[in-house]
C-alpha cells in the first residue's frame, strides 16, 4: 500500500491541497488504504451523517415521529446555499424528508431544525455508542456560521464567506481549524458508513431508510467523478466550508462487497469554487477504492 500512498499525496499536491483519505470494505475484510486517517480533520456538512443516525434512532425509539410533518419558516432558518433556506414561502414536510433534504442537498435549515428536534446529546449517544473516539460535534450549520461571522467581523454569514473566499485577504476562521469546530477522522466516518450498511447504526429498516437517502445525494462532482460507472452505486456525503473540500461514502460494484471511502482535503486557496480540488476527491477515491478492490484480502496496509 505504500505505492497507493505515494499516488494520493502527488494527486492533493498536484490540487494544491493537503488530503487524508481511508478506505476499506464494510464487511471489514481485507486490506485497508489509509492515508494520515486517524488525524483530526474539520467535519463541516459531514457531521450531518451523524445527526442522520440520531434522527434514524428517534424514529425508532419514537422520540420523533418520521411522518408528522413540521412547517419551517425560510427567513427563520439558518442559512445555506440549498434546501428550505433557498424558499421564498414557509414549507411543510415530514421529518424524514426533512432529514432527506439534509442529506440530498446538503440542506443546513433542514439539519438545523432536526439537531433542534433530537438534541445535540443525541449526537453525543451516537458517537459514544459507536465508539467514535476523536470524532466531536460542538453545534450546528448556525453554530459554524456564528463562528466566522465573529472572526471576520462581518454581519452576515454570507459577508463572512464572501471574504474568506477573496484570496486578497489573510483572514482565518477557527471554523477551519479541528481543534476548536466539529471534527472527525477518515476511519471515525468509516465506523459510521460501515454500520450504517450492516444494519447496526440503528434498526434494519432505518438503516434501509438511512441508505437510500445517502444514494439520493445530487452532487457528482467529487468521489462520483472518480467512479463515473452507471452500474456502480455511490452513496454519500460532501462537506464544504471554506478552504475545507470533503466526501465520504460506500461504493458499490455490482456482485462485491462495498467499499466505504472517506476523503477530507484542506486547500491551499479559499476560493467559492475549486474544481481541481473535488477532481482530485474524485481521483483520490478512485485509486483508494481500486487498491482495496484488487488486493489480496490476507494482506496488510
Amino acid at each position: 500500500m505504500k505505492l497507493v500512498r505515494e499516488q494520493l499525496r502527488a494527486v492533493f499536491a498536484d490540487a494544491g491541497c493537503r488530503g487524508w483519505v481511508r478506505a476499506e470494505r464494510i464487511d471489514g475484510v481485507g486490506p485497508t488504504v489509509d492515508l494520515e486517517g486517524d488525524d483530526p480533520v474539520v467535519a463541516a456538512s459531514v457531521w450531518k451523517l451523524v445527526l442522520l443516525v440520531a434522527t434514524s434512532r428517534a424514529f425508532d425509539e419514537g422520540r420523533l415521529t418520521a411522518t408528522d410533518p413540521v412547517r419551517l419558516v425560510p427567513a427563520q432558518c439558518s442559512p445555506g446555499p440549498t434546501g428550505i433556506s433557498s424558499c421564498a414561502d414557509p414549507v411543510t414536510m415530514s421529518w424524514r424528508d426533512v432529514a432527506r433534504s439534509m442529506i440530498t442537498v446538503s440542506d443546513n435549515a433542514a439539519a438545523d431544525a432536526l439537531l433542534g428536534a433530537v438534541g445535540l446529546d443525541a449526537l453525543t449517544n451516537v458517537i459514544d455508542s459507536l465508539r467514535l473516539e476523536n470524532t466531536r460535534i460542538v453545534g450546528g450549520t448556525q453554530t459554524l456560521g456564528d463562528q466566522i461571522v465573529h472572526d471576520t467581523g462581518r454581519l452576515s454569514t454570507d459577508e463572512a464567506v464572501g471574504l474568506l473566499a477573496s484570496n486578497y485577504t489573510v483572514i482565518d476562521s477557527a471554523g477551519f481549524d479541528p481543534a476548536y469546530t466539529s471534527s472527525t477522522t477518515p476511519r471515525d466516518i468509516n465506523v459510521v458508513l460501515r454500520a450504517i450498511w450492516s444494519d447496526t447504526a440503528a434498526s434494519p429498516a432505518q438503516c434501509s431508510y438511512m441508505r437510500t437517502v445517502l444514494t439520493q445525494q445530487v452532487w457528482p462532482h467529487r468521489i462520483r467523478s472518480g467512479i463515473p460507472f452507471p452500474d456502480v452505486q455511490v452513496a454519500g456525503k460532501t462537506g464544504t466550508i471554506g478552504p475545507i473540500r470533503n466526501e465520504v461514502a460506500v461504493v458499490s460494484f455490482p456482485g462485491e462487497h462495498p467499499v466505504a471511502i472517506s476523503v477530507f482535503t484542506r486547500a491551499a486557496r479559499m476560493d467559492l469554487f475549486l474544481p481541481l480540488v473535488d477532481r482530485a476527491i474524485g481521483a483520490a477515491a478512485r485509486i483508494a477504492v481500486t487498491a482495496v478492490r484488487q488486493a489480496p484480502h490476507s494482506g496488510t496496509p
